[in-house]
Formats: structure tokens, C-alpha cells, sequence
């Protein structure tokens, strides 16, 4: 009896055991569901947040460049702080465009080109210089720019993109090995999402993956896969950044320290500063003077400005303009017809003439003609010239606006400048008409030029001689 009462006791607590066994599993199954669950829910919430980010950025793009493709210098700065992303600051600039499409102006490809110099010139800063692997590297835009802003190479690091697109039988081995056009800091591979893994939404823990299994499986890049992809490419800009940070340390502590002092300098002048002393007066006048012309000069001798004008011509250029394209477009558009020119002549060595007939070309005929040609120079020379002082006029205003400070003092040395150039505007022309004047005074038949026109002349004068001669000995 004993025996069986112990044996019904050790059943019903293996039974009770067995229970808190199953429902311990099932606890822990309820558990890591709730905890999938929970990941998938981050998970969607994260896609739904990087979603509406990429949508507020299209929308903030369009409100300043409109929505046909414009650009615009004014950067759109993001901040993602994550426990899973390293420190690094990246500027995405826009990749070189050819051919101007959309709201586009006609010189997109020299203002994309001025934007990406404005960045990767500054020593600071590593040059990321992306290609395609299915292109011909040697043709490579990123490539060429970063040659240019960074002739030794100390800053720029090689990324090929698209290595999962090349043709059948070719691979980018000699490229990632650093052997064919190398670079000081190499070459990293990457594989990113297509277009139809975007539209898709793959996510980028997936694409990851993908791009792991690529370069595994590849077997012109398998050894190389460690130091492939881009988790690799984020350790590596993250450990070349600090070491170049580190390396441009001191020279930048050394241009502080020298901007530090300047401004010392500049704040020990302001100490003992009084705004009614005459002498101080007259300095920031003479300075402000002093930096107006050297910015007319700048403006007219485009010896570079800080702000240049990309939009039109300007200053130097445009006044260039006007006496190589325009002036000369204005004085071939008043050549003559040369049936109406015939007309003229045919009229005035007839009205010369008179009653008799003429045996040669009267010159008062040739005179006539030629006068009435030069005095149609006067038109455009003075046009000419209004659209000169227009365009200093320009100028001038355009420079004295930095004084916009002191209204008064803007307002008076514009007018005094303005009132200079009228004076000169009034000189140019009278010697114009004077220069138009001594034109019409005496022509000059003698000339090269009118060698046609003389030569007939000549000729007929040793043909008279020949023939008064010949009668003489008769």
C-alpha cells in the first residue's frame, strides 16, 4: 500500500513538474513573440519615420528649387542619432549633369561643378569620389574633380558602386585591389539596393545581407570581402576621418590661435573707441572708400570677386561685350544695299554732271557716297557709349550698397561717382564726333584700300598723255 501511495505521489509531481514545464515553454514562446512583434513594430515604425523623412526632404527640395529638377545651394542638414550609426558628417552633393533638363538654367553643368569645388577644396575635408563599375573608370567625373582639388591624393578615398551590374565576364578586381588608377587610400566596393528593391521597400538589414552574399560568392572578390561593403565602408570613413582630424589638428590650431589674435587686436582698438572723434571718423570713411574701388576695380578688371554673378554678364564682361559682339553686330547691320548703293552713285555722278555728259567718275561723286557712309558710324559709336556708362552706372551702385550703413554717405559717393562718369560720358562722345568729323575732312584715296579705285585712274591718265603725245609728232 505504501509502494503504491509513493509511486501515485511521484506520478502527480512529475505530472505537476511536466505542467511547469509546458507552461514555462509556453511562456517563453509568448515572450519572444511579443518580442518579434515588438521588433517588427520598431521596424515598421522606423521605414514609416525614414519615409516621411525622405518626404518632408522632396518637399523642402521643391519649396526652394521647384519641382522640375531645379538645384539650389542651400543645404538641407539632417542629424540621426543612433546607437547603431558611427560618427561621421556627410555632404551629398549632386553628381555632374551634361545636358540642362526641366527648370534647369543653360550653365547647370559649370553651377553644379562651382558647388561641388566649393567643398572639396577645403583641406578639411575627405573626398568620397563615387563610380560606377560598369562605366569606364578613366572617364570618371568624381575621379577627375577630386585630381583637381586634391592633385597628391592625401584626401580622397575611391568607392565603386554597381559592381553587381557589370557585364558577364569582366570584374572591377584590379580596381579594388588599388592597381589600376590607385589611390593612396584605396578603393572600398559596394552593392546598393536597385531601383526595384526601392520601390520594393527592401529594407537596408536585407540589402546588407544581399550585399554580404554577393561579395562572398563572387569569385573575383571573395578574398577581398572582409574589406568590402558598406559596413566596412563606414569603418573605414569613420577611422580615416579621425585620423585626418587628428593630422589637421595643429595647423588648425594654429590658424585659430592667429584669427584670435587679430580679433584681440581688433577688440583692443574699440576700447578706447569714441564715436565723436573726427580722426576715427575719417579712417572708416577712408576705409570704406578704399574698398569701394578696389571692388569697382575687381568688378571691371575681373580680377575675382567674392560674389560672381552666374546668372548673366556683368561688370568687365558685359562692357567686353558690348565693344566686340554688339558694337560690331550694330555696324554690320547697317551695310549697305548694294543695288540701293549703285543707285546713289548713278544719281549723284549724274547730278555732278549737270547737263553735260562726263567721260570719267567725278572723286565729288566718290566723296558724296563715302561721307554719307561714315556719318552713319555716329549712331551706333554713341550707343555704344550710353550702354557703357549704363553698365558703370550699374557697377557703382551695385558696390556702394555695402554702405547701405550710412545712407547719406552711400547716396553722396554714388552721386559723386555717377556725376564723374557723365562728365566723361559728355568728353567721349564730343571726341567721337570730332574723330567722325576728320573722317569726313579728307579721304585719303592713296590708301591700300582704294587701290581698285585708283589704278583705273592711272591707267587713264597714260592713256590721255599716250594720246596728246602721239598727236604732237604727227
Amino acid at each position: 500500500m505504501m509502494r503504491d501511495e509513493e509511486e501515485e505521489e511521484e506520478e502527480e509531481e512529475g505530472e505537476e513538474e511536466g505542467g511547469r514545464r509546458r507552461g514555462g515553454e509556453r511562456r517563453r514562446r509568448r515572450r519572444r513573440r511579443r518580442r518579434r512583434r515588438k521588433e517588427e513594430e520598431e521596424e515598421e515604425g522606423e521605414a514609416r519615420k525614414y519615409t516621411q523623412i525622405r518626404k518632408e526632404i522632396e518637399a523642402d527640395t521643391e519649396r526652394v528649387t521647384g519641382a522640375n529638377k531645379g538645384i539650389s545651394n542651400l543645404p538641407i542638414n539632417l542629424r540621426v542619432y543612433s546607437p547603431n550609426v558611427l560618427n561621421l558628417t556627410l555632404i551629398d552633393l549632386p553628381g555632374l549633369t551634361k545636358v540642362a533638363i526641366g527648370d534647369q538654367p543653360a550653365d547647370i553643368e559649370s553651377q553644379i561643378r562651382n558647388m561641388i569645388m566649393t567643398y572639396i577644396t577645403k583641406d578639411s575635408c575627405l573626398i568620397l569620389a563615387v563610380s560606377p563599375a560598369n562605366s569606364d573608370l578613366a572617364n570618371s567625373d568624381a575621379l577627375k574633380l577630386s585630381k583637381e582639388a586634391d592633385p597628391d591624393g592625401l584626401r580622397t578615398i575611391g568607392v565603386i558602386t554597381k559592381l553587381d551590374l557589370m557585364d558577364e565576364g569582366t570584374d572591377a578586381r584590379d580596381v579594388l585591389e588599388n592597381k589600376f588608377l590607385p589611390l593612396r587610400r584605396g578603393y572600398v566596393g559596394v552593392v546598393n539596393r536597385s531601383q526595384k528593391d526601392i520601390e520594393g521597400k527592401k529594407d537596408i538589414k536585407a540589402a546588407m545581407a544581399a550585399e554580404r552574399k554577393f561579395f562572398l560568392s563572387h569569385p573575383a572578390y571573395r578574398h577581398v570581402a572582409d574589406r568590402m561593403g558598406t559596413p566596412y565602408l563606414q569603418r573605414v570613413l569613420n577611422q580615416q576621418l579621425t585620423n585626418h582630424i587628428r593630422e589637421t589638428l595643429p595647423s588648425l590650431r594654429d590658424k585659430l590661435q592667429k584669427q584670435l589674435l587679430t580679433m584681440e587686436k581688433e577688440v583692443d582698438q574699440y576700447k578706447h573707441f569714441r564715436p565723436d572723434d573726427p580722426a576715427i571718423k575719417t579712417k572708416a570713411m577712408l576705409q570704406m572708400i578704399q574698398q569701394l574701388q578696389n571692388d569697382i576695380e575687381r568688378c571691371i578688371e575681373g580680377s575675382g570677386s567674392a560674389l560672381i554673378n552666374t546668372n548673366e554678364l556683368s561688370g568687365g564682361a558685359k562692357i567686353n561685350r558690348l565693344f566686340h559682339e554688339r558694337f560690331p553686330y550694330e555696324i554690320v547691320r547697317m551695310e549697305f544695299d548694294e543695288k540701293e548703293l549703285r543707285r546713289e552713285i548713278a544719281f549723284a555722278i549724274r547730278n555732278i554732271h549737270g547737263i553735260r555728259v562726263g567721260l570719267f567718275t567725278p572723286d565729288m561723286a566718290f566723296d558724296a557716297i563715302v561721307k554719307g557712309q561714315i556719318g552713319r558710324l555716329k549712331e551706333p559709336s554713341l550707343k555704344c557709349v550710353d550702354l557703357v556708362v549704363q553698365e558703370l552706372t550699374n557697377v557703382v551702385r551695385s558696390c556702394t550698397s555695402k554702405m547701405s550703413r550710412y545712407p547719406r554717405l552711400q547716396e553722396e559717393t554714388e552721386r559723386i561717382i555717377t556725376n564723374h562718369i557723365r562728365e566723361r560720358e559728355q568728353i567721349v562722345k564730343e571726341n567721337i564726333l570730332l574723330l567722325n568729323d576728320c573722317e569726313l575732312a579728307y579721304m585719303n584715296t592713296n590708301h591700300e584700300d582704294f587701290i581698285g579705285f585708283a589704278n583705273p585712274n592711272i591707267e587713264t591718265s597714260l592713256f590721255i598723255r599716250n594720246t596728246r603725245g602721239s598727236s604732237m609728232t604727227e
